[in-house]
């Protein structure tokens, strides 16, 4: 394979490079209050736009199936809501025991807490070609668990950016439905161009943060436990929903890899800012969140190819024989 054509075939992972480094040597484009806007064009504008694309690309069958899979949606968020502050709890109890500022752990402990995502997951799962439908399902409702003890604005954000903007989707796919089936559409693509902006503006937001410059030390041994934790609960995940006799498809463990351990950040700092309103360490205990965010959109990025290869492998393997060719 020439340079070129590899390039193209890897065009998400060399965007992510690239606005990476944009946001690190010119972060006040992207940052918020900046000519980007981010707290409209990417919390309104972007995520809206992810979900209409899924509307739009998703089949009305694929989605009502979707929202009868209650055993993948019990396991999501059990896991997400009561295993993942568990299991941070606990090792928590060892984390004391080192140098790491107490209230970096406190913070570590509330991102734990947090719902999924409403958009990196779902993006991610799409990537991969997973169970889209089921990912958007508990991503809209494991937010709407997180936000039911905060202000109803919130509720009310999560409706107009998530849900609307499917349910336009889907009833522009009933109109155009023939024409969507007859043409092959790069709705992958749109939805991975847009998670590169909304990489682009938190990557802006984390290296403009005038709260993130901590003790190298500290903030080092932090983004390696963060990241230690997501890949271990997405091997843990994986583990669980491959097991036999556990009723998941390939397409389903995708999207329980994700939504199972992505933290949300649009509902996290409004959260620990009720939460820790007037605290002096709120700036510490948000310092975690602002790093696990991008870390998981980082690691999820870098993980598309590999899984994508096993759920393609896997779905090979699946088919009866009778289907194989003698």
């Amino acid at each position: 394979m020439g340079l070129l054509a590899r390039a193209r075939k890897e065009w998400f992972i060399i965007g992510i490079v690239l606005v990476i480094l944009a946001a690190k040597l010119e972060p006040r484009f992207g940052v918020r209050g900046g000519p980007l806007k981010p707290e409209v064009t990417v919390a309104y504008v972007a995520v809206s736009l992810i979900f209409f694309n899924s509307g739009l690309s998703l089949k009305t069958e694929e989605l009502t199936s979707a929202l009868l899979h209650v055993r993948l949606h019990l396991f999501v968020q059990s896991f997400t809501l009561v295993f993942f502050p568990l299991a941070i709890w606990l090792l928590l109890k060892v984390l004391a025991l080192t140098t790491i500022d107490q209230w970096l752990l406190r913070g570590l402990q509330t991102v734990s807490c947090m719902p999924p995502p409403v958009s990196s997951a779902v993006i991610l799962t799409k990537a991969v070609g997973g169970n889209e439908a089921a990912a958007i399902f508990n991503s809209a409702f494991g937010s709407f668990l997180g936000i039911v003890v905060t202000p109803l604005l919130l509720l009310l954000f999560l409706f107009v950016t998530v849900v609307v903007p499917l349910v336009l989707g889907q009833a522009c796919r009933g109109f155009l439905r023939e024409r969507l089936e007859r043409r092959k559409l790069p709705f992958g693509a749109v939805s991975s161009g847009v998670l590169l902006m909304i990489i682009y503006t938190t990557f802006c937001d984390t290296f403009s943060h005038p709260d993130a410059e901590l003790e190298p030390g500290s903030l080092l041994l932090l983004v390696l436990i963060i990241f230690f934790i997501q890949l271990s609960f997405m091997m843990l995940t994986f583990a669980f929903s491959t097991r036999s006799g556990s009723g998941f498809s390939p397409a389903d463990t995708v999207a329980i890899m994700f939504c199972s351990t992505h933290k949300s950040l649009t509902l996290g700092v409004p959260m620990l800012r009720i939460v820790f309103a007037g605290s002096e360490q709120l700036s510490l205990i948000s310092v975690p969140l602002l790093i696990y965010h991008p870390a998981q959109i980082l690691l999820g990025s870098v993980l598309v190819p590999t899984i994508r290869s096993w759920m393609s492998s896997r779905e090979k393997m699946m088919k009866p024989q009778s289907l194989q060719p003698i």
